[in-house]
């Protein structure tokens, strides 16, 4: 393991008291054995308990770790581009990730050695060899796979994973995201990094993803179908870009 890489955590925060110290210190235990990395949570009024607090008070404690209060925040899209926005003067790799466990801070030190390999991002997937799915409704794993399918059929991608939250980027790719005017609000968003992506040199990682909430908002599969479709369209008349052609 090549140690003190120069990289940033992205962490949107809500609702997290409950699984707040576990996930905290597993992350802090992955810190330490790479030897670096900073962490951005991001925080904002989609969050109902003393979460905020909890941050505010790790952030004196362990100056690893930033807590960014962001109540103008309208969604989780919102809340993953304020982090990069935050993390990008600063360093050199940016990855993201969820909270509550979803997402195994073990897996860290995999993303962070695809990157130095050569690759501009490493996409998080359940769906290779060394990836799963536990903890999880059946209409979360349908959705998933079947958002993957139906993105590789329509926008020509061939990942195994488009849906996966748990990615990483290099600082220049990044930037160029900064500047793209995302069309997504909710879930999609992932999809649309990926299509956008689609072009750089990448590596799917193997994660374990939890998902306890069964949920998924009705506004959230509209917008998802609707830029999906946006994609698709734009593909079908040769105007559609990726980050690596702008």
């Amino acid at each position: 393991m090549i140690k003190n890489y120069n990289f940033a955590i992205i962490i949107p925060m809500a609702n997290e008291s409950k699984e707040f110290d576990l996930f905290i210190g597993k992350l802090q235990k992955t810190l330490d054995f790479v030897g670096s990395g900073r962490v951005y949570l991001i925080v904002d009024n989609a969050s109902k308990d003393n979460t905020r607090e909890l941050c505010e008070k790790l952030s004196v404690t362990d100056n690893r770790f930033t807590t960014i209060w962001a109540p103008e925040n309208r969604n989780v899209v919102d809340a993953y581009i304020r982090g990069y926005k935050e993390a990008e003067p600063h360093h050199e790799i940016i990855i993201e990730m969820d909270a509550g466990m979803s997402h195994d801070p073990a897996a860290i030190p995999m993303f962070l050695r695809v990157l130095n390999e050569g690759n501009e991002c490493a996409f998080g997937s359940r769906f290779i060899n060394g990836g799963s799915i536990w903890q999880s409704s059946f209409k979360r794993s349908f959705l998933s796979k079947t958002g993957t399918i139906l993105s590789n059929l329509l926008l020509g991608t061939k990942m195994k994973d488009m849906t996966s939250g748990y990615q990483g980027f290099h600082i220049s790719v990044v930037r160029q995201l900064l500047k793209y005017r995302l069309l997504s609000k909710g879930h999609f968003y992932q999809t649309e990094v990926r299509y956008l992506m689609r072009k750089l040199r990448y590596m799917e990682v193997p994660i374990h993803y939890r998902a306890p909430s069964p949920s998924v908002s009705l506004g959230s599969i509209q917008n998802s179908l609707t830029v999906l479709f946006h994609y698709f369209l734009c593909r079908l008349k040769f105007k559609s870009k990726s980050i690596s052609n702008e």
